[in-house]
This record gives C-alpha cells, sequence and structure tokens, in this order.
C-alpha cells in the first residue's frame, strides 16, 4: 500500500533547487495574472501529475512578493484577514484521513505589510476585520504548499462574504491594483464538487459523470469567450446542475479572479484541465 503523500515525497527533491533559483517578481515584470485553482484537498499529496502542474503553473511565473488567497472553505462576512503574523497556524477542515495530513506544517513569513495594503484597498463601507489567529485552511496552504514549497511567501487568506457573482467581481477589481505591486491573487475552489453524487465505481476508476464534464465543457467555452454574464447566471445556464455544484462555494471563486484581472470580460488562459475522481481541475489565470 502506498504510504500517505509519497508523490508529494518523491516530488520534493527535485522541487526544492528549482524553487530556490526562481526568479522574483520585480516591477518590470507588470502585474502578475490573478489566478483560479482547484485546490485537491489532501488527494493532491498523492497524485504526482498534479503536483507537476500545479509546481511548473507556479514556475511559470516570477515568483511573487505576497499571495492572497479566497478559498471556498472560508465563507465569512464582513470580509476578514487571516491573521498576519509568521508561522500562521493551519486549518486541517478535513476527517478521515492519514494522520500524515494532519502533522503537515508550512510556516510562511509575517504577511502585516499586504494585511495593511488589503485593508487600505476596501471603501470605507465595507471593513476588514483582521483575526489574530485565524490560520490558512486547505483550500490555501494544501495547493500552495504544492507551488511554493519553500513556504518562504508571505501569505494572506481573505475570508469569502457572498456567492453573489456581481459583489464577488467588484471584491475583484479593489485587489487589482496589488498585482502591481507583486502579489499574486487567488480564487481557490473546484471547477466541479459534487461529492455527493459520486459512486464507489466513479471514484475507484476516475470516470467522469456527464453532468460534470457538461459543466466544465460549458464553463471553459465561456471563459475562452470572456462571457462574464453567462458564467454569472450559471444556476439557470449551466448544464450539469446542481449535481455539479450542489453547493456554490467552490465555483464562485473564480469571480474574484477575473474581476482581479484587468479586463474581466476577457479571454483566460487555460492551465491545467482533466479530472480527479470525477471532479474538473479546470484551473486558469486572467491577465
Amino acid at each position: 500500500m502506498t504510504a500517505p503523500a509519497a508523490a508529494f515525497d518523491r516530488f520534493l527533491p527535485k522541487a526544492l533547487p528549482l524553487a530556490r533559483a526562481q526568479r522574483e517578481w520585480t516591477p518590470a515584470d507588470g502585474p502578475l495574472p490573478s489566478i483560479y485553482l482547484g485546490h485537491g484537498a489532501p488527494p493532491l499529496f498523492d497524485d504526482e501529475l498534479w503536483i507537476d502542474q500545479l509546481f511548473a503553473w507556479a514556475q511559470s511565473l516570477p515568483k511573487p512578493k505576497n499571495i492572497l488567497i479566497v478559498s471556498a472553505h472560508w465563507e465569512a462576512a464582513p470580509l476578514s484577514l487571516s491573521s498576519a503574523g509568521a508561522h500562521t497556524p493551519l486549518v486541517y477542515d478535513f476527517s478521515g484521513f492519514a494522520r500524515r495530513y494532519f502533522e503537515m506544517t508550512y510556516a510562511t513569513p509575517d504577511a502585516t505589510e499586504l494585511s495593511r495594503r488589503v485593508t487600505a484597498a476596501m471603501p470605507d463601507n465595507e471593513p476588514v476585520h483582521r483575526h489574530a489567529r485565524r490560520g490558512l485552511d486547505h483550500g490555501a496552504w494544501v495547493p500552495l504548499k504544492v507551488m511554493y514549497p519553500l513556504g518562504d511567501i508571505p501569505v494572506l487568506q481573505l475570508s469569502m462574504p457572498t456567492h453573489d457573482p456581481e459583489r464577488l467581481l467588484e471584491l475583484g477589481k479593489r485587489l487589482r491594483s496589488l498585482r502591481a505591486e507583486g502579489t499574486l491573487v487567488i480564487g481557490s475552489g473546484f471547477m466541479t464538487h459534487g461529492l455527493p453524487y459520486l459512486t464507489r465505481e466513479i471514484m475507484a476508476t476516475n470516470a467522469v459523470p456527464g453532468w460534470s464534464s457538461d459543466f466544465d465543457a460549458w464553463a471553459a467555452d465561456a471563459l475562452d469567450r470572456g462571457d462574464v454574464d453567462t458564467l454569472a447566471d450559471f444556476r439557470n445556464k449551466a448544464p450539469g446542475m446542481p449535481y455539479a455544484h450542489p453547493t456554490v462555494e467552490h465555483y464562485v471563486p473564480l469571480f474574484v479572479t477575473l474581476g482581479a484581472g484587468e479586463r474581466p470580460d476577457a479571454p483566460v488562459r487555460t492551465t491545467i484541465d482533466g479530472y480527479l475522481i470525477g471532479l474538473s481541475k479546470r484551473s486558469f489565470e486572467a491577465a
């Protein structure tokens, strides 16, 4: 039987020298893209292909000065920020997995300056609560541990205050200026997330249910055309609903990503596609 996170353990020796050599972002690079990614949960650490895809994506970009991430797993209003102190704790918000995953760490540096910048980017009528102890949940630390395994970039998590696409687009727009300062803005979710509808057969064979492939193809087409209105009307227009998203918190972070892009209605660049246990891994970046 394969040991938990064995793929990640094989990955680290080859990844760490590349991570140390990664060129750091400078103003001459211009704004970093904003990105939307599927975060994978602990099984990501057992998926060699997905690990390599995420790390290659990170390596294709200059190393960010900071990372700001909105995850499906922190829904809270008013807007809230995780603890900005160094060695921010992790939130192990999953169950039924091997002990190894609950012992993983990701000790990132102090992010106080990024906390100030995010707070300053919000209007006076949008207060931001700064948590003293709230850590990074698995929608943040799991993919980042793969993409930036040194853990040497300040990371903050921003809560998702609503599911409304228009409000999330507006939130992304407020964060847009941070990209020109070397901050990587991330929306973290899963392009399909119909966990209640995954059968044992699907999970054992990685078969793709029609509701997952249909929703993914619909989203890919709309993203390729920059059709934000269609994406926002997913409850009425997307095939595969509500099976693809019986709850929508894993889909809607993409509107933060699009809003933080220079033009929310511009076509995006798909960086990862394919499926894990029948769920779409589709991820993209917006310029």
